[in-house]
């Protein structure tokens, strides 16, 4: 009696963000999805020239190919797009709000985008940045993040006292003393209310985002970004403004 071939066992579960990076709370448990992937991908071409070999873009790519394969996201997924998350968010409730509210008058060199409503603001993908990686210690990387986002923010030379540049800088030095990371400073400490801590405020460009992803590389030993830090929530939210506009 000939013996069954065994079968290659299906994918199941889908690959989340828990198992790919050292990430925390409602972000680990999310699939990884193709605007995901690709959003990383832009984010080292823009920066290297060149997608990394065995970098975060090339895992979360073949990741994401592995969850569209299985079905379990599609390839224009956005809602479940964990990188998009907290961004999708402020503009769903941007929305929401413009349905009650009249539009406020945006910036003259802010382009009006998402349906009128003024698009999504730095501030906003700040805020957006405590929802996804909330519970990461700030670092260097995140600090210097925050400081390029709160100049373009405010078109300001220097930050501003009090403001969360300065706080993202004070957490950072102190959590570099620190070993137990519960002890340490979070980006949702920092972040969460950030529109509130900022003088002034802009809708996110491209511009924007490049600006803000080359200070957190710059920043970082390995030349990378968090899969879902500052720089992240500012492309995410100059992008959809662009789609929108």
């Amino acid at each position: 009696m000939s013996q069954e071939q065994p079968r290659r066992p299906l994918q199941v579960e889908p690959i989340k963000y828990g198992d790919l990076f050292e990430v925390q709370g409602e972000l680990a448990t999310m699939p990884v999805t193709p605007k995901d992937a690709a959003m990383m991908q832009s984010a080292e071409n823009a920066m290297l020239g060149k997608t990394l070999r065995g970098g975060a873009a090339a895992v979360m790519q073949s990741a994401a190919m592995k969850n569209e394969k299985a079905g379990h996201v599609g390839h224009k997924d956005m809602t479940t797009s964990a990188a998009n998350l907290g961004v999708v968010e402020h503009y769903n409730k941007k929305v929401t709000m413009q349905t009650v509210t009249p539009p406020s008058q945006p910036q003259q060199d802010a382009p009006v985008g998402l349906g009128g409503c003024g698009g999504i603001t730095i501030g906003e993908a700040l805020e957006a940045t405590a929802v996804t990686a909330g519970n990461k210690p700030v670092e260097w990387s995140d600090a210097a993040a925050i400081q390029a986002a709160e100049v373009r923010a405010t078109g300001r030379t220097n930050i501003v006292p009090g403001g969360v540049a300065a706080a993202a800088q004070s957490a950072a030095t102190l959590n570099a003393r620190l070993t137990n990371n519960a002890e340490k400073t979070t980006l949702a400490d920092i972040l969460t209310d950030a529109t509130s801590k900022l003088p002034s405020d802009k809708v996110a460009t491209r511009k924007d985002a490049e600006g803000v992803t080359g200070a957190e590389m710059r920043n970082n030993p390995n030349l990378a970004i968090h899969p879902a830090g500052v720089s992240v929530s500012v492309t995410a939210a100059a992008r959809l403004n662009q789609i929108h506009n």
